[in-house]
């Protein structure tokens, strides 16, 4: 799990281009959306959506699981181990 963790780190930075973050400041358990977090917003949550869908091959039907899964970068990496085929 913490290789997952660590390569979505990374991902996201790359795919949400976060220039001012790098991967390893990026608490796994901090919120990634709202003021307390690293201040993600709407469109990012569709940018994560295709992240998964072309790196990891699940598909994200359901919003309501999608906001779950997207609270930290732990709960993606469980969503991620959860679903994959």
């Amino acid at each position: 799990m913490e290789t997952l963790i660590s390569n979505l780190k990374e991902q996201l930075c790359e795919a949400l281009s976060l220039e001012d973050i790098k991967p390893e400041e990026i608490g796994t358990d901090e919120p990634l959306f709202g003021d307390e977090g690293i201040g993600l917003d709407s469109i990012d949550a569709l940018e994560i959506i295709l992240l998964i869908e072309k790196k990891y091959g699940i598909k994200i039907t359901d919003p309501k699981k999608a906001k779950e899964a997207f609270t930290s970068v732990r709960t993606i990496a469980q969503f991620i181990s959860d679903n994959k085929q």
